[in-house]
């Protein structure tokens, strides 16, 4: 069977429909908030219309292109349409900032932006909520392409793709399999019949942990635009703040506490809390991946605290409240791949840094909008070396691998393995590709290794050189794209990206 190319094409334009109606409306934000204020610049506003525009033109020729389309929608077309939609997605979120750099008054003096490889990136970090940056001074960013930049991490969140399947009616059929494909996790929980009643249900959780935030944020003491920004990020755990400081730029405990709170409660299955909203509280009690999620979460503290208190030279506050607060935020932003940043943590001692390094692979759980391989693959893993474990000394046992009270079947294992070791080759191939392509520009293999675990995790912030005081702009185009490339790989989770590349995938059956 032939791949239905137009149907790709026609959904791929209703998308871009969804993506310039949210720019226009960024772009309405910047209209009214320099409101007879004659003294602001406005070419961040002609830049979000100006791509709002853009992107309108190039949805309606996309649309009308794959007018005439049969209603074959398949697995193949809707990896198709995943996979592009992400990259088409991005290049459009990136025209803002390109744009508003285009205009910029003191366009003489030279920005990051000035580079459209560098918006790219930037569009690609927010969709995939990685939270890695180019912009070397946040001040520079006018308020509405803050809010943008904002809004990417807050739509890539839960999925752009979900959204759209929870929006619009079109697929038909093809929902479930757009939803699978890019879901994260290996199996999502509270999946209902109809797949759009799903993703309509997370988003309206995604929504009411956004409200509930940024009325905590502000009741606290923050501003509204940054209780806003800050709410979108943290629930995405995509980690980009208005900030160059990050939260520690927000020095109030009451503040940090409520964006730890809704870290933890982002990295949490989403699924659970639909269990929850029907009153199944004991089996999200008793659910195997939440409960060791918050287990490491807690032991990864433990030790992450005594480690910096052992720290003489560490840039922190030498009291043990002072030590288990910035530990507990910082293992928590890397647990959940958010990436906020409280204290400098790569002035940590080893075994603090260790630990943190550790946690970039893991993630956070499945179904939740954290990256990495997520605690349920590593529970999944684990089992399997202790049931090899014993095979080896008890070869006549025969011994089922269960999370929970559910066996755990031999396609998931096999699915499981599969992704951990891609995830690990992809780790290495991405450390020597930066290796490679920044060896001019100085680069370490603890830099290499950290930069390509984060953004593969969708994390930001590493070690050394993208350090939580560091940032990526110094990186050649090369390995921006090497970097936006692992972005998109962590986020599909791999196989929705390669099956790409494979010449079968385009073969007519």
């Amino acid at each position: 069977m032939n791949l239905n190319y137009r149907v790709v094409i026609r959904q791929l334009g209703l998308l871009l429909f969804v993506l310039s109606a949210l720019i226009g409306a960024v772009g309405l934000f910047g209209v009214v908030d320099r409101w007879g204020d004659a003294t602001k610049s406005t070419g961040d506003v002609a830049a979000l219309f100006l791509t709002a525009f853009v992107g309108l033109v190039v949805g309606g020729l996309f649309h009308v292109s794959g007018r005439r389309m049969s209603d074959t929608f398949g697995q193949r077309e809707a990896l198709l349409l995943v996979a592009l939609s992400w990259i088409l997605g991005a290049g459009l979120a990136a025209l803002p900032f390109r744009l508003w750099a285009i205009s910029r008054a003191d366009a003489a003096i030279p920005h990051q932006f000035d580079q459209y490889v560098n918006c790219y990136f930037e569009a690609m970090s927010g969709f995939t909520t990685s939270g890695a940056t180019v912009v070397e001074s946040l001040a520079t960013l006018p308020r509405s392409i803050l809010l943008w930049r904002s809004l990417t991490q807050w739509l890539g969140g839960l999925g752009i793709v979900v959204l759209f399947v929870a929006v619009l009616p079109m697929l038909g059929v093809g929902s479930r399999r757009v939803f699978m494909a890019e879901a994260a996790g290996p199996s999502p929980e509270g999946v209902k019949p109809r797949i759009r009643d799903t993703a309509r249900i997370l988003w309206m959780i995604y929504l009411g942990l956004t409200v509930a935030e940024t009325l905590a944020l502000k009741v606290s003491g923050m501003g509204w635009f940054d209780a806003l920004c800050h709410t979108m990020t943290t629930l995405a755990t995509g980690g980009f703040s208005t900030q160059d400081a990050s939260i520690a730029a927000f020095p109030s405990i009451a503040m940090q506490v409520i964006i730890i709170v809704f870290m933890v409660l982002a990295g949490i299955n989403f699924g659970l809390y639909h269990q929850l909203l029907q009153g199944g509280w004991r089996g999200v009690r008793k659910d195997p991946e939440l409960r060791c999620y918050l287990v490491i979460i807690l032991a990864a503290t433990a030790i992450v605290t005594f480690s910096i208190m052992r720290t003489p030279d560490a840039d922190r506050a030498v009291g043990f409240a002072d030590s288990l607060h910035h530990s507990l935020f910082q293992v928590v932003s890397i647990q959940t791949t958010t990436g906020f940043c409280s204290a400098d943590f790569d002035t940590w001692g080893f075994a603090a840094k260790a630990t943190l390094f550790a946690l970039m692979f893991i993630g956070g759980s499945a179904g939740s909008t954290s990256g990495g391989i997520k605690v349920v693959r590593v529970l999944i893993v684990a089992k399997i070396l202790l049931a090899e474990i014993e095979h080896a000394y008890r070869p006549k046992v025969v011994r089922p691998i269960k999370i929970g009270k559910g066996a755990v079947e031999t396609d998931m294992k096999l699915n499981t393995l599969v992704f951990f070791v891609g995830f690990i080759l992809a780790f290495s191939t991405g450390t020597i590709l930066l290796m490679l392509f920044e060896a001019d520009n100085g680069i370490d293999i603890t830099t290499a290794a950290s930069a390509s675990v984060t953004v593969l995790s969708n994390i930001g912030p590493g070690l050394a050189k993208v350090g939580a005081t560091q940032n990526y702009a110094w990186f050649t185009a090369s390995g921006k794209i090497v970097l936006s490339a692992l972005m998109l790989l962590g986020r599909l989770e791999m196989f929705t990206l390669i099956v790409l590349f494979s010449p079968r995938f385009w073969r007519t059956e």
